[in-house]
């Protein structure tokens, strides 16, 4: 049987029309449920690893740009379906319909699941008739969903061995696929999803199989290494998933995955889901796949114009003080920034918070019922800006949203297309902009492909920009005030009778009172916006390069030993500088260009901004830029040069 849906509905059915993020995640993980060993062993086949590295931007550093599917197809123009208030009633007889358990419904129903997306109802039952499966479907369009409800209702939960086994050509991937199959698994008791990727402890991989595990995800190179030691029983395995095949053919994995189909259980389930079916998929479908139903969704390319997509350069160190000028720059009703994990979330919001902006926070660690009220907040406009991390603003659909920044750069092309699906809602149109530091620059066009459209270069906003914008909100704030008063006739009376009393006493002009009123409403904060602007100047790599060697570019920047050479001016550092003492001096033979290399590699300055160096003999002194973060401030402490500790600390002004 073949089915094919184009554009949301069925060629020859009715079907409604769902959404592409209808059937994605969007709450928590239970980190009990989901085990995903993070440790530093080499996978020994081919798949790229950092040992012992578990920090996104490190794996995102790992992931080849050119993997992202080129004939991805947009999904920015579908709908969700937007999840209401949870009154712990099921779903719609969407999923209640194909039959699934109680405890599933549940768990959907918390997940805020109420229509199933194309792919989800043409696969769902036959995958719970136990048929071998072929889809074409795009990233994005709910196939883990479509694939894991099913395969969690035929679980045995008394065998210990697994009895489901998904691979996927990344561990990112992975990573996404045991979240979200966790979190349809809420209400079952004692499912055990395991992630099995390269760069994780393989021992400790051991111990979670002995335990006794479920489903298994994994890229096929880290599941062979199993498989070979005998530490992965696929004995009793029931179904196996390849997810996005085409992908693993383009990394070179078809071969392995043969390997492992080769191995599995003559009575077993086969499903098999690529964005494309090049022959070679085509002849691994019907060798090793039995009558199996077809299935193809084809989306309709999304309107993507409505969202205008830019990008910044900025140094990693300068990206919150960016994010700032951002904010006030660019003029939103809603704004979503997105950061890769729970501590940055944190970072983000308090910095924001400081700044006087209503933020509101959604990570890993907000409970279901708050994350619910956070929601609500933020339709109703009590909260201007959330900061979030991916899994838990799956799914959110606010239409006042109108900006979305990518404070850190998504895994792949499918993250970055749900992000900024957050705008642009209705018809309406909407902004995204995405942070970039200067080894992030490769990823560019592997997110621009996703899209199908050229995502633009825009400048961090300068003083005058800014200064503008406030000067226009002011006026603008006023203008309103007058044509809609607040208060109530009373209220109003009595501010009336208090301005006619201070005119008479400090005999002042209208003007002079209106002035002074402006200024009290600015709650001793300036209006206009000062200072030096060469933080926002992009490292020139040839200035990192020269600064290698030792070169600094300008005479006079290093004290003289024993009293020779030229002394430098004394005096204060400049109004835009603060003055810093190292522990290394001439006794450690330390010149200036490796004090200023090792600072400016690790506190991703420009050369250029880093000031006045004066070496003696046992310390030295440096100048750096006013307001560093004190999270790259305690990076410098423990920074070594010369192979001595600089343990940094601020000099009285």
């Amino acid at each position: 049987m073949t089915q094919t849906l184009e554009g949301g509905t069925a060629i020859g059915a009715s079907i409604p029309a769902a959404t592409t993020f209808a059937a994605e995640l969007e709450t928590t993980v239970s980190e009990a449920d989901l085990v995903i060993p993070n440790d530093g062993c080499d996978d020994q086949h081919g798949e790229r690893a950092e040992a012992g590295v578990s920090e996104p931007s490190l794996v995102l550093a790992e992931q080849d740009p050119s993997l992202i599917q080129p004939e991805f197809l947009q999904t920015l123009d579908a709908e969700p379906v937007t999840p209401e208030a949870s009154d712990h009633s099921l779903p719609a007889p969407g999923f209640a319909g194909f039959g699934l358990g109680q405890e599933l419904l549940e768990g959907l129903d918390a997940l805020g699941f109420r229509e199933p997306s194309p792919i989800q109802k043409a696969a769902i039952p036959e995958l719970l008739l136990g048929r071998d499966l072929v889809g074409q479907a795009q990233t994005g369009t709910g196939k883990t969903a479509a694939f894991g409800l099913p395969l969690l209702e035929r679980l045995d939960l008394g065998q210990r061995t697994p009895q489901v086994l998904v691979l996927t050509p990344t561990r990112e991937l992975a990573l996404q696929v045991a979240e979200a199959i966790t979190s349809y698994a809420t209400r079952l008791r004692g499912v055990k999803v395991l992630a099995i990727y390269g760069g994780a402890d393989f021992r400790d991989q051991i111990q979670q199989l002995r335990r006794g595990v479920h489903i298994v995800v994994g890229t096929p190179g880290r599941v062979m290494d199993h498989m070979r030691q005998s530490t992965l029983d696929l004995s009793g395995l029931r179904s196996l998933v390849l997810d996005e095949a085409d992908e693993m053919l383009r990394m070179g994995f078809i071969d392995d995955v043969e390997w492992v189909l080769e191995q599995l259980p003559t009575e077993r389930q086969v499903v098999l889901f690529s964005a494309t079916m090049p022959s070679e998929i085509r002849r691994i479908s019907q060798k090793y796949l039995r009558d199996p139903a077809e299935i193809t969704i084809r989306t309709k390319a999304a309107d993507g114009r409505r969202i205008r997509q830019r990008y910044l350069m900025v140094n990693a160190p300068q990206k919150i003080e960016a994010l700032e000028r951002v904010l006030e720059a660019e003029r939103s009703e809603g704004t979503i920034i997105f950061a890769r994990t729970k501590a940055i979330t944190l970072t983000v919001a308090e910095s924001l918070e400081q700044h006087g902006y209503e933020v509101a926070v959604l990570n890993g660690d907000v409970p279901q019922n708050l994350r619910e009220r956070t929601i609500e907040r933020l339709r109703d406009g009590r909260v201007d800006v959330l900061v979030a991390t991916d899994v838990a603003a799956r799914g959110l659909d606010v239409e006042r949203i109108s900006l979305v920044i990518n404070y850190d750069i998504p895994f792949d092309g499918e993250a970055y297309v749900h992000r900024i699906g957050r705008t642009g809602r209705a018809g309406r149109n909407g902004d995204a902009i995405l942070f970039l530091t200067p080894r992030e620059r490769r990823f560019l066009g592997g997110l621009e492909r996703a899209t199908g459209q050229p995502i633009e270069p825009m400048e961090v906003p300068s003083n005058a920009t800014i200064n503008q914008h406030r000067l226009d909100l002011m006026r603008q704030r006023l203008t309103e005030r007058l044509e809609s008063p607040s208060g109530s006739d009373e209220e109003r009376a009595l501010m009336a009778e208090i301005l006619q009393r201070v005119t008479q006493e400090q005999n002042c002009s209208g003007e002079a009172l209106a002035l002074a009123a402006l200024q009290l409403s600015l709650r001793g904060k300036p209006l206009l916006l000062e200072g030096q602007e060469n933080w926002a100047t992009p490292r020139n790599p040839r200035d990192r390069d020269r600064l290698r060697d030792g070169e600094r570019g300008r005479p006079g920047d290093r004290s003289p030993r024993g009293g020779g050479g030229t002394e430098p001016a004394d005096g204060p550092p400049e109004a835009h500088m603060e003055r810093f003492r190292i522990e290394v001096g001439w006794r450690d033979r330390v010149k200036p260009g490796n004090i200023v290399g090792a600072i400016a590699n690790e506190a991703g300055l420009n050369g250029r901004s880093i000031g006045r160096i004066r070496i003696f003999d046992s310390h030295s002194t440096v100048d750096l830029p006013r307001g560093m973060p004190e999270d790259v401030f305690n990076g410098l402490r423990s920074l070594k040069v010369m192979n001595r500790e600089l343990k940094i600390s601020r000099l009285p002004a």
